[in-house]
């Protein structure tokens, strides 16, 4: 790498990552001082084309930020009405109802919303605040000034595709420095993944957990459409063998949001998240739903669920760790972009205090100070033993002993103090043979769908002439270690079929990488049982395409 040479821009504050997080600190930074450079690069080809969440949306991060927001044109109109969380069985349901809970379940004065579209809002925002934003500029690697995090490279292009060498039309982008740089790059960045290795900012801390969140976008007939309306559910078809469960949103314009999230702790290397959505969707009552209706979407990511016990350290020289690189999410409330906000907004306001002290490539001290003791801190501090108690007792243990835990915990105190999270997500995987194998219906391309079909409607592409993104620390791993013990569960924890095992006759198993296929969801770099499987950036405008997700 000491060969390339590369222009060098100098920026005060360098942010990677457009999504709610990074935009939040762009335009905080803009508002505290208009005369701070920011800049703000994206891989996607466009603000938003990433961005997949839910969502019903707690404004509260929002409020903080831009308090007029609703006056501002902002894409954020379908207020919540109805709230349901049901227990479904293989044939019907059963309504939980809502007064048990404590208050901070309840969606009143949430918003159901396109994050998608959100994020591109206030990116407009951003720009006409004067920050610099540029897509399709993925951030390859880090830049740094001895011990310190100077800066990124953005915006390489034209590696070979078999050597990763620099090939005939190399472009070799462009560094990025900045006196603090900002990862906001959403769940598993591979930056945030470096900075966290490099500086051990995980120590002392539970290992991060994970989900894998899947989602469709509906038109349905106008007769079964009931604006505002969100419901949730648990049980079928995941029972036993994975916690996880469902949420089904109604937007404007006759759409739903059909979603489903499966927890990554689950031993059964059988398992095939994908299947289960899509039996899900065969549930009498959602599929009398979606019964003459059409998916127009798809898409899938990863979800932070470690909660207060997971989020390691944010800060290092230089460098501090937003939203979702720390993981902020709320598991009980299936939420976390207001925490991202408030995230970007408290590491916008202690850069700007140590630039105008003078400093620069220090730690933001202050910023983690902020997101342990405020409000952030409060909201998950107030949830953090509800995925451990799930993760080690099942749903029922979590359903009354978590709902008993929030309740006092509103109170200021927690019958069960901070209980702990167990091995990571690639350690719970079983043997193969120690589980059976779970036959799954066919898709009937009505209702479900098959796997590379429904990725087709996410949008997804990749220049093929390009080395793959998905690396193998060891290439003989899948099939010499992964295929005898495991079965090879990257064929069905990945939601878009980018791993294949090829078996020709005559011939050894193959393992093949699809990278075309990728949605950039991150579960191969979670939970391949040999950890063999690390997530790096395509070049810029590269992965899913999304819509209004």
């Amino acid at each position: 790498m000491s060969q390339i040479t590369r222009e060098k821009m100098d920026y005060d504050v360098v942010i990677v990552g457009a999504g709610p997080a990074g935009l939040s600190a762009a335009i905080r930074l803009k508002q505290l001082d208009a005369d701070l450079s920011v800049v703000v690069l994206e891989k996607g080809s466009e603000v938003g084309a990433h961005i997949l969440s839910g969502a019903v949306l707690d404004p509260s991060g929002l409020d903080a930020l831009l308090p007029d927001w609703r006056s501002m044109g902002a894409p954020i109109k379908t207020l919540v009405t109805e709230d349901n969380f049901y227990m479904l069985g293989p044939a019907g349901q059963i309504r939980i109802p809502s007064f048990p809970m404590p208050p901070l379940m309840g969606n009143h004065g949430n918003y159901i919303v396109s994050m998608g579209n959100v994020c591109r809002w206030m990116a407009g925002v951003a720009e006409g605040l004067g920050v610099e934003i540029f897509p399709g500029m993925s951030c390859s690697e880090l830049v740094y000034d001895g011990d310190r995090v100077a800066g990124v490279v953005a915006g390489e292009f034209g590696r070979d595709p078999a050597t990763g060498e620099p090939g005939a039309f190399y472009e070799p982008g462009m560094e990025l420095h900045g006196k603090y740089v900002f990862l906001s790059e959403g769940v598993r960045g591979s930056l945030a993944k470096q900075v966290m290795a490099k500086y051990d900012l995980s120590k002392g801390h539970c290992p991060q957990k994970f989900g894998l969140g899947m989602k469709e976008i509906w038109e349905i007939d106008p007769a079964k459409h009931r604006e505002g309306t969100v419901t949730h559910t648990m049980g079928w078809p995941l029972g036993k063998n994975a916690g996880g469960g469902s949420f089904i949103y109604h937007l404007e314009n006759n759409q739903v949001y059909v979603g489903f999230v499966v927890h990554l702790n689950y031993e059964n290397p059988h398992l095939y998240p994908y299947m289960e959505f899509q039996r899900f969707k065969h549930h009498p009552m959602v599929a009398d739903l979606l019964a003459g209706g059409k998916r127009v979407a798809y898409g899938a990511r990863a979800i932070s669920e470690g909660g207060y016990q997971s989020m390691p350290k944010m800060v290092a020289p230089g460098v501090a760790l937003l939203g979702c690189s720390v993981g902020m999410v709320n598991v009980p409330r299936i939420k976390g972009n207001h925490n991202a906000m408030l995230s970007g907004k408290a590491a916008a306001e202690a850069a700007n205090a140590a630039i105008k002290a003078g400093r620069q490539g220090d730690e933001l001290a202050d910023y983690e100070a902020e997101v342990r003791g405020g409000a952030i801190g409060r909201d998950l501090k107030k949830v953090r033993n509800v995925k451990p108690l799930w993760s080690k007792y099942g749903l029922i243990a979590s359903l009354l002993g978590g709902g008993l835990d929030m309740w006092t915990n509103t109170l200021g105190f927690s019958l069960f103090g901070t209980l702990k999270h167990g091995k990571s997500d690639a350690a719970a995987t079983g043997l193969a043979s120690d589980f059976a194998p779970i036959d799954y219906p066919r898709p009937d391309g009505k209702l479900s769908f098959d796997r590379l079909t429904n990725v087709a409607y996410s949008f997804t592409n990749h220049d093929e002439a390009q080395p793959s993104h998905l690396k193998l620390k060891d290439p003989s791993i899948p099939i010499a270690v992964n295929l005898p013990k495991y079965a090879e569960p990257a064929q069905r924890y990945c939601p878009a079929g980018v791993y294949e095992v090829v078996v020709e006759e005559g011939k050894e198993p193959r393992f093949v990488i699809n990278f075309q296929n990728c949605v950039h969801c991150k579960t191969c770099d979670i939970k391949d049982p040999s950890l063999n499987i690390v997530w790096t950036t395509p070049q810029g405008a590269g992965g899913p395409n999304y819509p209004n997700m």
